[in-house]
């Protein structure tokens, strides 16, 4: 009997944990912040059917690029997430435009809950992804046509290696990934990190670490 019970414990918390964004229990719960006779469902409050729209599933403006030049690093991303397109509510899956300009950079980055394909629609990247510990380095050049998957969770990066700009879109797991960029998670969070931490963790002068927290 007790191993019957370890079992089926077992067999429940891997159902648990094999999932991240909750599987719907109906066709759709298109969201909506207004909570008057409304369902809150993972995150986000469900609007009523009966008023529900085909604008509740669409989004227009990925054709536009992005602004490169208004980035240090020459990169762009829109994100289409639940926040953009409430109809992606407990779909669990969104969509985003990466744009560079000739060497613009998307920093090394985690989505901590979706995992990443990316498809390059114009130009040549450089991409790669790094595993937990001991962090081995997978890397590859793309080109147009080419696709990459970036497991979730791991550290990841984008860098248009040609002289002209690039486009690429991402597929991600989650109506809401997230973004955790590691520079300026590490440097510029807030409060700050204490410098003898940073110092010590990088194996770097503290005046180093000091000049970089002002950088974010």
């Amino acid at each position: 009997m007790m191993r019957f019970v370890i079992v089926a414990i077992l067999a429940l918390a891997t159902s648990l944990v094999s999932a991240y964004d909750p599987s719907p229990l109906q066709d759709f719960c298109v969201a909506i912040n207004n909570t008057d006779s409304a369902v809150f469902v993972n995150g986000k409050f469900c609007k009523d059917p009966a008023t529900v729209t085909a604008n509740d599933f669409f989004f227009s403006g990925l054709n536009i690029p992005g602004n490169t030049a208004a980035s240090k690093l020459g990169s762009s991303v829109n994100l289409v997430n639940v926040d953009k397109l409430s109809g992606l509510n407990t779909l669990g899956i969104s969509l985003a435009r990466l744009d560079f300009a000739p060497y613009g950079l998307n920093p090394p980055h985690i989505h901590p809950r979706g995992t990443e394909l990316l498809v390059v629609m114009e130009g040549t990247l450089l991409v790669g992804f790094v595993t937990s510990n001991p962090n081995k380095l997978f890397t590859k050049v793309l080109n147009k046509g080419d696709v990459f998957v970036f497991p979730i969770g791991l550290i990841h990066f984008q860098f248009n290696i040609g002289q002209t700009n690039a486009v690429a879109f991402a597929g991600l797991s989650s109506q809401n990934p997230g973004l955790i960029t590691i520079a300026n998670a590490v440097f510029g969070s807030n409060p700050p990190i204490n410098p003898d931490v940073l110092a010590k963790a990088f194996q770097l002068d503290k005046n180093v670490v000091d000049y970089l927290q002002k950088q974010f």
